[in-house]
């Protein structure tokens, strides 16, 4: 990690890990508040899933935008955009006007989520590649975790929650100021390998394994503590469940990274598909032993945060330029479709299968992935043959 160039790497960490305080803190504010109101459930999801919708509707154009104003440019201009759109949430409670502030909230998310991963991939080391993407990736969940807490320690003491939420985004800016804007004009050829139609074929096994994390992140912050509620775990430990799962997904991160690093990446991600597979069939019986529930719990975090981890390590390694942010931008496109059609697919299946529709389905999506993994292996084999 010796030729990182360390003042841009902080800089870059600091500026998403304030995004994902910002995000972890409104996420939460936003349901809690039209809870309050008493709007039902149904519509703090669709509230929810309009963000995500934002997220798929910008993915198309960020590379076209990067092409014309430079990343940090267009990752300053989502801040402000961010922090204007959550701070307008103060001054109306109509949920037409809501719908449209999460909207285009969820969309400049989106540019910064793209913005920030094609960065530091871009500065990243090649031998050092899984170790750097795995701090940049822990930084954020760690910020993001402690969004909610903000939340719950501000309740009731700070009369305009959603205007502080909007300053909190601003505090990405000094970082930002920070980074190198170059953006050297691409030639034609290279605007032509950065075109989606290009890009995609090259990336199932990173798409289905981001997606796959989106589908895992969402149904266990939204699920895990209703399923473990349902196999008599008591209400307390229940709502932590997801809180340990976290904990797995962030502490074990730069292990994993460090694996990828010295034994190769794709070795490690298929080892972690394989592992998240042997895991969820044993959520029934653990929940009936506290250590092993737990303990199941941590290892599937880790394992499950490794394989978005290491698709983003994997897009590092196979584009650079403006194929590089295409190809995040379709990661983002694969976690936006995700967190919007997974929580109602689970949901309606828990409601008419049963309760072991949440390990059910996160099974079938991590065995999708795994699939693709051998499918890309075969493409190789046939093609170094050929």
């Amino acid at each position: 990690m010796k030729n990182l160039p360390w003042r841009e790497f902080f800089a870059l960490v600091i500026s998403i890990g304030v995004v994902g305080l910002g995000l972890g803190a409104t996420i939460p504010l936003t349901a809690l508040t039209l809870d309050q109101r008493g709007a039902g459930t149904h519509v703090i999801g669709i509230v929810t899933a309009i963000s995500a919708l934002g997220i798929l509707a910008s993915a198309p154009f960020v590379t076209g935008w990067v092409a014309r104003f430079g990343p940090r440019r267009m990752m300053i201009a989502s801040v402000w955009v961010a922090a204007l759109t959550t701070a307008l949430m103060q001054v109306t409670d109509n949920i037409y006007a809501w719908s449209v502030l999460r909207f285009l909230f969820g969309g400049v998310m989106g540019v910064l989520f793209t913005l920030g991963e094609a960065w530091v991939n871009r500065i990243a080391p090649d031998n050092s590649r899984g170790r750097v993407v795995a701090i940049y990736a822990t930084s954020f969940t760690l910020f993001q975790l402690t969004g909610p807490a903000l939340v719950a320690a501000a309740q009731g003491k700070i009369a305009y929650s959603f205007a502080a939420c909007g300053l909190l985004f601003l505090g990405a800016l000094p970082g930002l100021a920070l980074l190198n804007g170059d953006n050297p004009a691409a030639d034609e050829e290279e605007e032509e390998h950065s075109r989606w139609q290009s890009v995609l074929p090259k990336m199932p096994m990173i798409l289905l394994g981001a997606a796959f994390f989106a589908l895992f992140d969402t149904l266990i912050l939204s699920f895990l503590p209703v399923y473990a509620m349902r196999q008599g775990i008591v209400m307390e430990l229940a709502l932590l469940s997801a809180t340990v799962v976290l904990v797995g997904d962030t502490v074990l991160q730069f292990a994993m990274g460090w694996l990828a690093d010295h034994f190769g990446r794709w070795r490690v991600h298929v080892a972690c598909g394989i592992a998240v597979c042997l895991l969820l069939p044993l959520l029934p019986l653990a929940a009936r032993h506290p250590w092993l529930w737990w303990t199941v719990l941590v290892v599937l975090g880790a394992a499950a945060g490794a394989i978005y981890m290491l698709a983003l390590v994997a897009c590092g390694e196979r584009f650079s330029g403006g194929a590089l942010t295409t190809a995040s931008a379709l990661v983002n496109v694969g976690w936006g479709a995700a967190s919007a059609g997974g929580p109602l697919l689970t949901g309606a299946l828990m409601q008419n299968v049963g309760i072991n529709a949440l390990p059910g389905v996160l099974f079938g999506g991590c065995a999708i992935f795994l699939l693709s993994a051998a499918w890309e292996a075969w493409r190789e084999r046939k093609a170094a043959k050929a």
